[in-house]
This record gives C-alpha cells, structure tokens and sequence, in this order.
C-alpha cells in the first residue's frame, strides 16, 4: 500500500498564508494610521495654532 504524495500542499498554504498576512497587516496598518496617527497630528497641530495665537495677540496688546 502506497501513501499518495502530498502536491501542492505548501504552495497553497504559502498562498494562503501571505494573502491573510498581507490582509491583517494592511488592515492594521489603516487602523493605526487614521484610528491614532491623524488625530494625534490633528490634536498636535490644534495646539500650537493655539499657542501661535496667544503669541500674536499678546505681541498686539
């Protein structure tokens, strides 16, 4: 009795394997990117137009 050979097994997991891969790590990078990355620059940038006016209005008075 003879065991059948396995073909094409690891090309489809290797498949398979990147495209989840690939998948999640995009995902993860656009959750990263706009869920913590935009609002942080967006929070930061508000600050120091904050202070840039408390600047110019103190240099006015």
């Amino acid at each position: 009795m003879a065991i059948a050979p396995i073909v094409g097994r690891l090309r489809k997991g290797l498949v398979l394997d990147l495209s989840v891969a690939l998948g999640i790590g995009t995902s993860m990078g656009y959750l990263f990117w706009y869920g913590y990355h935009i609002p942080a620059i967006r929070q930061r940038d508000a600050f120091y137009a904050k202070i840039e006016q408390q600047r110019i209005a103190n240099s006015q008075s």
